[in-house]
């Protein structure tokens, strides 16, 4: 497995470790942005971060049947994972607002399900998954992400299993440190578009 300082390092190397004025698809404001399709379009380093990930899994994570991931940022983390513990992964779109299977994936009832992210922030996305695994009468076994910035206040209560944690601030729109309030803030992210 990876060290913390190993992990960062490739972070910052692969340019997925952003500096300036982000909103987030929480609505709320930060000075630093994770954009893991950066890192994961270097496959020599994103294998390093999946390959450490993976072990991590292994040893939290006993017994699953399938790997969810939510689209997009989940589907390349999730199917290396899934390469790499050998475990079907299938990814769940947003239909009309509402994360939906499509192109005939089927999550079993009963199945024991680990959702894999990129980024857990408040844990929106991967709730979602759950609810839907949830809905058709399986199970989530837990939560994977090669980062966590949640600081522990996401809105998932069950354990996070990462690479990487990040305490980077966040901040409103009405509380915004003077640093922030003089530049001018962008929206990255897929649910911003």
């Amino acid at each position: 497995m990876l060290s913390y300082e190993e992990s960062l390092k490739i972070l910052q190397e692969t340019d997925a470790l952003i500096e300036g004025h982000f909103i987030l698809s929480s609505g709320l404001h930060s000075s630093k942005y994770i954009q893991c399709a950066q890192l994961l379009s270097k496959p020599d380093k994103a294998s390093k971060i999946c390959r450490s990930l993976a072990e991590k899994i292994k040893d939290s994570f006993h017994e699953f049947d399938l790997i969810l991931s939510p689209a997009m940022g989940g589907i390349i983390i999730g199917y290396e994972i899934g390469r790499l513990l050998n475990k079907e992964t299938i990814f769940s779109e947003r239909v009309n607002g509402e994360f939906k299977l499509r192109r005939d994936f089927k999550i079993k009832k009963n199945n024991k399900v680990l959702i894999i992210e990129d980024v857990i922030t408040t844990g929106k996305s991967s709730l979602e998954c759950s609810n839907l695994v949830n809905s058709i009468g399986a199970k989530t076994v837990g939560y994977a992400c090669i980062i966590d910035r949640s600081k522990g206040s996401s809105l998932i209560n069950d354990k996070i299993v990462s690479e990487i944690k990040l305490d980077i601030p966040t901040y409103t729109k009405d509380d915004l440190p003077e640093e922030l309030s003089s530049i001018k803030a962008i929206k990255p992210g897929s649910r911003n578009l």
